[in-house]
């Protein structure tokens, strides 16, 4: 399948306005950010960090999301110049043809096992890794979706549900991406796990890494919690989302509606500036924080129903 990389560039000093205008088009967005890269880091590191990486200009970053469908352009684009040039944001927009196979094998060199939590490992599946007495692997595949374990809202997400979702019980993956989550709920001992996302290429590259980890009681479905389209009407035990902070608190007056009393909620993909946002939110919604992780500037959260 070809997609076409919608990319726009700004300074890196407005990166999270331009992600979170892109996040309302599509939440899973590809950020390309070198203000960490320092000049003397390869010198300390030998030559982990590639060439081209460290002369990549630190005062620019890109967002970018990828489109299969070709009529969506002119409308993503309107919204998008829209939204940036109210704000005041200089920016530059640019697309790109990109054939799905050369976007996973341009990536794989930056893939390794990590661990998240105490057990679960996120294994890149054309990697070789010796597990280790009580480990949960994961082997992703990530196609065109987002969700490779690599990211810190990932880890952070990760290791809440490992250390609340209840074994046996009924689980929510809502926005569930590459399927990373939900496979891993299902590692852990979830006794069903209903996984959704409103993009159907997520779905798909879904289905596929549930079927290569040989997982059988996950559900993935196209459906969106916000309106309830394509959602299964019940409850459940245990519920993830890793998405961004303004779907977050735009989920939140749903949420009870699909957890059960007393149940939990995992949410990840925060940014610190806007945790209090998002717990507010929850609150307002009858949740309160049972557990929170940081990791950088990121933080995640498990909520319990409390009302």
């Amino acid at each position: 399948m070809d997609w076409i990389q919608f990319k726009v560039t700004a300074p890196a000093e407005n990166l999270e306005d331009v992600s979170a205008v892109m996040s309302m088009i599509d939440p899973m967005l590809r950020i390309d950010d070198y203000r960490d890269l320092e000049e003397g880091v390869n010198a300390m590191y030998g030559e982990l960090i590639d060439e081209e990486l460290m002369r990549a200009d630190r005062t620019k970053a890109a967002v970018s999301f990828y489109i299969s469908d070709p009529k969506k352009l002119h409308d993503s684009e309107m919204f998008i110049r829209e939204r940036l040039n109210f704000l005041g944001i200089p920016f530059e927009i640019s697309y790109e043809s990109v054939k799905e196979e050369d976007w996973a094998n341009a990536w794989r060199k930056y893939y390794h096992p990590i661990r998240t939590g105490e057990h679960l490992v996120i294994v890149p599946a054309w990697q070789d890794y010796e597990a280790s007495d009580g480990d949960v692997i994961v082997r992703m595949e990530p196609g065109m979706a987002f969700g490779t374990g690599t990211h810190e809202t990932t880890r952070l997400c990760a290791a809440l549900i490992e250390l609340h979702m209840p074994k046996g019980g009924d689980v929510l993956d809502i926005g569930t991406g590459s399927g990373i989550l939900a496979i891993a709920e299902s590692k852990l001992g979830a006794g069903h796990v209903y996984a959704c996302d409103i993009d159907a290429a997520a779905v798909d590259v879904a289905k596929r890494n549930c079927a290569d980890n040989g997982v059988t009681n996950v559900v993935c479905e196209q459906a969106d919690l916000l309106t309830g389209k394509g959602l299964e009407d019940r409850q459940y035990d245990f519920a993830s989302a890793n998405i961004v902070s303004d779907i977050l608190i735009r989920l939140a007056p749903q949420a009870r509606k699909y957890i059960k009393p007393d149940g939990k909620i995992v949410m990840s993909g925060i940014i610190s500036s806007r945790a209090d946002d998002v717990i507010s939110a929850m609150e307002d919604g009858g949740f309160a924080v049972a557990d929170a992780m940081t990791e950088n500037d990121w933080q995640a959260f498990c909520f319990k129903r409390i009302r």
